[in-house]
């Protein structure tokens, strides 16, 4: 069944994701009402009526394209965490981030994009990475390479003898134990700065235009559909523990993206530390 839709439904998919952007986020930009952004687990924490609507919309879309499928969302999961189980179960899951980067798109800045995963007992087969401010569509199947708007992109390797870019995980979602941890990265021959939308972190590295992230957590909506972009353009990644990340398990954290193998390991080891 899986690879029958792999083979023909993806244009569906890719309808679906465009359809919600036009219907429930962009009309929104730059417009939202006071009463129409809400903090979550902090001031930084925040969601909005695009980001709750646009995963409703994507919920009934995508589980019709793919019937028997499930949906693991980032605001479904905030209201029953209980929802993040179907990661482990054996139906094919959606993993939906409806608005990646909501603090930019509350702030007007166009950074932001909305992220799709089609996931089956933990294997990544396909994303969808979409910024709609940017006009910018990222795809990538299991197998078959990475692309932006139908253009084939590949990550390369860093230039020899020039400083690692590194994007890490922002100081306003990390704890004191993981600022201590990515400092390690503070170091000659790294360069690092905070991350903005995770999705567009993923797809810079994917293209080449960042050598790599350091995440220190583990939702699975904000990982599954860059990490299968990178790979696809010849990327890697390692977590700590030396095991690649997965959605449909605990993971040793942070993990490291590298835009090749070297490069991953590199980071990797750094954040090990002595």
């Amino acid at each position: 069944m899986i690879d029958e839709f792999l083979a023909q439904g993806l244009s569906d998919v890719e309808e679906a994701v465009r359809k919600a952007a036009a219907i429930e986020i962009m009309p929104r930009f730059r417009q939202l009402a006071e009463h129409e952004v809400d903090e979550k687990n902090g001031p930084h924490d925040l969601v909005t009526v695009a980001d709750r609507k646009a995963e409703e919309y994507l919920t009934v879309a995508l589980t019709r394209l793919l019937p028997g499928s499930a949906v693991v969302g980032e605001e479904a999961v905030h209201a029953d965490p209980t929802v993040y189980e179907a990661l482990r179960a054996d139906a094919p899951v959606w993993i939906v981030d409806p608005v990646d980067g909501t603090r930019q798109f509350v702030n007007g800045d166009p950074a932001f994009c909305t992220l799709v995963a089609l996931a089956v007992r933990g294997e990544i087969l396909a994303s969808w990475t979409f910024a709609p401010a940017l006009e910018e569509l990222a795809t990538a199947v299991r197998g078959q390479g990475a692309y932006v708007n139908g253009e084939r992109i590949r990550s390369g390797s860093p230039d020899p003898g020039s400083a690692l870019r590194v994007a890490i995980a922002h100081p306003l979602y990390t704890s004191d134990e993981d600022k201590r941890t990515l400092a390690r990265l503070d170091v000659p021959g790294v360069a690092s700065r905070p991350c903005g939308s995770a999705g567009l972190e993923y797809l810079k590295v994917a293209r080449g235009e960042m050598d790599g992230l350091a995440f220190t957590w583990p939702s699975a909506w904000d990982h599954a559909a860059g990490l299968l972009l990178v790979a696809e353009a010849g990327g890697a990644q390692s977590t700590v523990g030396g095991v690649p990340f997965r959605v449909d398990r605990d993971n040793a954290l942070p993990f490291a993206v590298g835009r090749d193998e070297a490069t991953a390991v590199r980071i990797r080891e750094l954040l090990k530390g002595a």
